[in-house]
């Protein structure tokens, strides 16, 4: 079927769902419909902000919807009787009266199921060392990144990987391996394989609680923490200034002989600055002799 035949209703959210989106358009798949979550306030003074999967149909002139639960725009969605519903990072689990629209409902999802279903995968592969992750194309059902496979790539994982720039790239990644599958899916080249659910792994939607360093942790362990969590919920520790419990965001990292480099810090309040001038202003920190213990003053 020639791509600009095909009825299709693409599904997602964050930065990730927005590259695959627009890998889809320029390479002739543009969606009919977009379907995002409604815009939120973020940071300190709540700006109302739009998902960066908004801001790219914007740019692409795709129709959008933002519901806050699926059934208000079910009835829509039904008129349109797309030929697929391609979803990359919604973070909504979709009832089975939208999956049974469609032909087929396909998911990327950034790890190589069954590992690591669920929504943060790229942070798990960054804080459990893995040397390699992956992207799966799949068909979706009424559980979480369950769905038989279509297809896998695999990638080595960098070092020095942030979990920002492993969602780059696993986007991309995902977004060849899907421009691949969607006509050789359609042709009926692909057999779907299912999960061996027994080897299943999951994870769990990341708060700012989680980004708390715990120093009994070995310095390897919170290196990788502090990439992971780059740049949500973030890593932070807290210090006392003035008798005040105050909170420090350790933005870079890297380790040497064993111990953690810190290079680049935000305190509360302030703006991004060196370590070595936060510890200047803050000599106190340095009377904490477990986070001394790991880090190299």
């Amino acid at each position: 079927m020639n791509p600009q035949e095909l009825k299709i209703i693409f599904m997602g959210t964050p930065e990730f769902g927005a590259l695959i989106l627009k890998a889809m358009v320029e390479n002739g798949y543009r969606p009919v419909l977009v379907v995002t979550v409604p815009d939120k306030p973020v940071g300190r003074k709540k700006i109302l902000t739009p998902p960066p999967v908004k801001i790219e149909a914007e740019k692409q002139g795709i129709e959008i919807r933002q519901p806050k639960k699926i059934k208000e725009i079910l009835e829509e969605m039904k008129n349109i009787q797309p030929d697929l519903i391609i979803t990359a990072a919604y973070s909504k689990i979709l009832p089975k009266d939208v999956l049974d629209l469609p032909k087929s409902c396909i998911n990327i999802h950034p790890s190589l199921l069954p590992k690591y279903r669920g929504p943060s995968p790229v942070q798990h592969a960054i804080l459990n060392g893995d040397k390699k992750t992956g992207v799966t194309i799949m068909l979706m059902d009424e559980q979480i990144d369950h769905g038989a496979i279509l297809a896998q790539k695999e990638m080595n994982i960098d070092p020095k990987e942030t979990g920002a720039g492993l969602h780059t790239k696993l986007a991309l990644l995902g977004s060849n391996l899907l421009l691949e599958v969607i006509p050789a899916w359609l042709a009926g080249e692909i057999k779907a394989i299912p999960q061996n659910h027994s080897l299943a792994t999951f994870t769990k939607i990341l708060k700012r609680d989680d980004g708390l360093i715990d120093w009994d942790k070995s310095p390897e362990e919170i290196e990788r923490k502090i990439r992971a969590f780059t740049p949500w919920p973030g890593a932070y520790t807290f210090f006392d200034k003035n008798g005040v419990k105050t909170r420090l965001k350790i933005l870079e990292s890297f380790l040497e002989n064993g111990k953690l480099v810190l290079v680049l810090v935000q305190p509360e309040g302030k703006k991004q600055m060196a370590f070595s001038d936060f510890l200047r202003g803050n000599p106190q920190f340095k009377n904490n002799e477990k986070i001394c213990l790991h880090i190299q003053i």
